[in-house]
């Protein structure tokens, strides 16, 4: 249901009447009870994001969702090697990709390994040391095909002595990212010279604007580069790698205003247009392209970057860009959920709000496309720039609670788009329906990975965004749209579940890796997560069926009363039934503790004891090494804190002292050197947030997840309740 401001209730009538009335409607609308209406400008740009010196984890990224451009202090990228080992200056699209010549005609089922599960061989594609030929082709496979790094465009400035500045002649630096109207505005000095620059990018098109203004344009001390690297083929790609010359071609052709580069890779092309006028073009070196302005006081331009020959026509100004971004950056921030802490004497709550905006901010220029996003956006490649399909839950289901789920439902089109693949792999593995990939790419194609393989609590994500998007739309039209997805899914749920006829329950395993990836595949069964999510996903589109005027599906039924009871030690859940040392060996304290997804992630189900919950729940908190975890499991742990009503421990949890519980300067979640920046850990924060604020479906308390000591002063509107 849509937030509306609470003041329509001031109407005069009898008193109990006001205050029954002015109940119903908090409750039906999800309205804090403050009656004052957000000032949303005001709370966006208190959390303005400002940079004093170089820090290369704090660049600063414009995008619209599908396209980011990540620069440095100077509001371009001048010095993408000192930024390679922070928060690198990245220039990533959505259908930026690319793959190398395959000269070894590498067959996909040699990635393939049988294994001997349930009474049956299941083929996997997995990460085989040997034979080399298989190891080769398991890299391939994995390698291929990777997001591009597309290009660094920067400056080249001059010093007085003709030499070239480095990021140490940078002085007098400040720059400010306003998130409201989505612009950086970055001002620094060369020998006392000083140099200010604008930075946008266009809300529905690759293209960023920028202005510079500066006497060095007069001296022609500064010029525009852009330089194109090879892609490196590894795990990670920082937009660095100028090697491999003969590899690669760029050239250019002059326009009537400006010109027009063409980058080709193999079989891979895309082009780069700068639109403004009076510039001459040099090739510094080969892929190392020079743009000088004329000599004059102000220089502007655009740069669209295409993956497909740019129509001169289609061109467009800086004027047009700022506009652009301006208004959908207003429109943006105007929408949806917003929560402020304003007045709170508890001295965590500005920084809560802090990495709440900045969350929004970057889950919407990095992961809002037409496709899963990776773990690392649109900045650099982690997992060669592929998508975990997993993590899309911590991704994107925050748009449905924060009232922008046409931001989520932009990427569901790809489960369509990609169904055939996804009911190929079930089928290929005796399994009816559809199982969905886990690590993959924009054509749906599956990814080698020896855990990766096994996982399965992507599989019901699907019947979660389709039922976040019918409460949002309750009508036919939705039920039409994603009953295809639903119900395929639920087949391959239901048909994963082995029965034991011997004990007289359907198991989920052996062949599995939970959430916590800390179990061999070929020992693990019903873990504890998984089995109330199997539950969730099943009775959730059996309601699917009754909406439609459906009879209810007899195998999904027969799975859901048979399904196995959660696992039980000493009054505790263990973490997999098939790990009755849960709670004694050291090793499985690491890693996600996502038993708590249980309840958490889920709403309260049959299977599910709170009291067993919170006895888990309390020794998770006490024995974890948190030290040992990812992003999103400070959130988890807040959501399970909520639902169990101890909301201290919930924002204790978001604020856990932890290093991978860190949000930097320009609000990334950082996890280690290796992942400087973390989405799935910002979509979280967002869930999380809406939870403990708007609650859940049945919840009768005001604002579970925050603290009723008196130190948190909370107003929000907009907000979703989930399930």
């Amino acid at each position: 249901m849509k937030s509306t401001s609470i003041l329509i209730l001031s109407f005069r009538c009898p008193k109990g009447l006001l205050w029954s009335v002015a109940l119903l409607y908090c409750i039906a609308y999800g309205i804090n009870g403050d009656a004052q209406k957000i000032d949303r400008q005001k709370l966006v740009e208190r959390h303005t994001v400002v940079n004093t010196s170089f820090d290369s984890l704090s660049s600063l990224s414009v995008g619209n969702g599908s396209f980011a451009f990540t620069v440095d202090v100077t509001g371009l990228q001048s010095f993408p090697n000192a930024y390679a080992k922070g928060v690198p200056l990245g220039t990533e699209s959505v259908w930026g990709w690319h793959s190398f010549i395959d000269t070894a005609h590498y067959q996909f089922n040699e990635t393939l390994k049988n294994y001997h599960l349930n009474s049956r061989d299941v083929s996997y594609s997995v990460q085989l040391k040997e034979p080399e030929r298989k190891k080769n082709a398991v890299n391939w496979f994995r390698q291929n095909p990777h997001r591009l790094q597309l290009g660094n465009l920067g400056f080249e400035i001059k010093l007085k002595d003709g030499s070239i500045a480095t990021i140490n002649d940078i002085k007098n630096i400040h720059q400010t990212l306003n998130m409201y109207s989505g612009e950086i505005q970055s001002h620094f000095t060369i020998e006392n010279i000083p140099v200010d620059v604008i930075t946008y990018c266009h809300q529905s098109k690759d293209v960023i604007a920028v202005k510079i203004i500066s006497a060095l344009l007069q001296q022609k001390r500064i010029a525009v580069t852009l330089r194109f690297p090879y892609p490196t083929g590894d795990w990670a790609d920082f937009g660095t790698n100028y090697k491999n010359e003969n590899k690669h071609q760029s050239t250019f052709i002059k326009r009537e205003a400006g010109v027009l580069f063409k980058h080709q890779l193999d079989t891979t092309n895309y082009f780069v247009n700068i639109n403004a006028d009076n510039i001459e073009v040099t090739e510094k070196q080969k892929y190392f392209f020079v743009i000088t302005p004329s000599a004059i006081d102000s220089f502007q331009f655009t740069a669209t970057f295409t993956e497909n020959l740019p129509s001169p026509h289609s061109l467009i100004s800086f004027i047009s860009v700022k506009n652009n971004n301006q208004t959908a950056w207003q429109q943006f921030w105007q929408s949806g959920g917003a929560v402020d802490f304003e007045g709170s004497t508890d001295k965590r709550a500005f920084e809560l709000e802090r990495r709440i905006i900045l969350s929004q901010y970057l889950t919407k220029i990095q992961c809002a496309g037409n496709y899963p996003p990776q773990e690392t956006g649109l900045t650099y490649n982690s997992w060669y720039g592929k998508p975990h399909l997993e993590m899309h839950w911590w991704h994107g289901l925050h748009y449905a609670l924060w009232g922008r789920i046409d931001l989520l439902e932009k990427s569901l089109n790809w489960y369509k788009n990609v169904f055939d693949k996804a009911k190929q792999i079930a089928k290929r593995q005796g399994y009816d329906g559809v199982r969905w990939q886990k690590m993959t790419d924009n054509n749906g194609e599956e990814s080698p990975s020896s855990v990766g393989a096994f996982l399965i609590w992507q599989q019901p994500h699907i019947i979660t965004f389709a039922e976040a998007s019918y409460r949002e739309h309750k009508n036919a039209e939705t039920l039409n749209k994603y009953k295809e997805l639903v119900f395929a899914t639920a087949d391959f749920v239901a048909s994963y579940a082995y029965y034991d006829s011997t004990l007289k329950r359907y198991i989920l395993g052996k062949g599995v890796i939970a959430a916590q990836e800390r179990f061999k595949a070929e020992e693990t069964f019903n873990p504890t997560y998984e089995l109330v999510y199997w539950l969730w996903a099943l009775q959730t589109a059996q309601q699917w069926r009754e909406r439609l005027h459906l009879p209810r599906n007899k195998k999904w039924d027969e799975v859901l009363n048979k399904l196995s009871p959660l696992p039980i030690q000493n009054n505790k859940y263990l973490f997999t039934e098939s790990a009755t040392d849960s709670y004694t060996n050291p090793a499985f304290r690491t890693d996600h503790p996502s038993v708590l997804g249980a309840l958490g992630m889920l709403p309260q189900t049959t299977m599910l004891d709170n009291v067993i919950m919170k006895n888990t729940f309390n020794w998770i908190w006490n024995n974890w090494t948190w030290k040992d975890t990812w992003g999103w499991d400070f959130p988890l742990t807040a959501m399970t804190a909520t639902r169990l009503n101890m909301p201290d421990k919930a924002v204790d949890a978001l604020l856990m002292p932890v290093q991978t519980n860190t949000y930097l300067n320009n609000g990334h979640n950082y996890q280690d050197q290796r992942l400087t920046i973390y989405l799935p850990g910002n979509g979280g924060l967002l869930t999380a947030i809406a939870l403990m604020c708007a609650g859940y479906d049945d919840c009768t308390i005001n604002n579970p997840g925050i603290p009723k000591d008196g130190s948190w002063k909370v107003k929000w509107e907009g907000l979703r309740k989930m399930f």
